[in-house]
């Protein structure tokens, strides 16, 4: 499902759009597998050592335990992860997650004073990492599992400064001032 391009403002692109990086899924995967396996074998386990109306009650809670485990520590990361989108625009980086209840996060490209990253032992295995936007006025937009950061943040730097680039042209053909570059204003 991408970004609603209804969403967007006049003349404005989307340049990237992504998920967060595929490794926010091992661990839901591992701990999903381990309740099948863990909770087949102690219902199986169970009506050996118990039996009549112990060993079908003892299988209920097995099965209504494995299940709530399942929702909360596997079903609930992946939908988290389904749900959450990054995306670059020629003018803006948008922030958008959650499956019932939405939170989002915009930040104008001409707010961004700098973008860095972080890439911990295992991201630079997994080509992932943490992007760090500081903004001219807004608290800071930090983007965990962020795939191919590093391109990422060299695309942030390109767009702004072709944002930047627009509306200088922009100014300068209203019969304003154009603005001086490095101005996020």
């Amino acid at each position: 499902m991408g970004y609603p391009r209804r969403l967007l403002g006049d003349g404005e692109v989307i340049v990237t759009e992504m998920k967060p990086h595929w490794r926010a899924l091992i661990i839901p995967a591992v701990i999903l597998i381990g309740v099948v396996f863990g909770a087949t074998w102690l219902a199986l386990m169970w009506g050996s050592w118990f039996s009549g109306s112990l060993g079908s009650i003892g299988r209920w809670v097995i099965v209504i335990v494995s299940v709530s485990l399942v929702i909360v520590f596997a079903v609930r990361p992946f939908l988290f992860w389904i749900t959450t989108q990054y995306v670059f625009t020629n003018r803006r980086i948008i922030t958008r997650a959650g499956f019932v209840a939405k939170r989002g996060r915009d930040m104008p490209l001409a707010k961004v004073n700098n973008v860095s990253f972080e890439i911990s032992f295992f991201g630079r295995l997994l080509n992932y990492g943490r992007l760090e936007i500081e903004s001219a006025g807004d608290e800071d937009l930090v983007i965990d599992d962020v795939p191919h950061v590093e391109n990422i943040q060299r695309e942030v730097y390109r767009l702004h400064e072709e944002d930047d680039e627009r509306r200088r042209r922009h100014s300068g053909a209203m019969g304003g001032d154009p603005v001086p570059p490095g101005d996020g204003s």
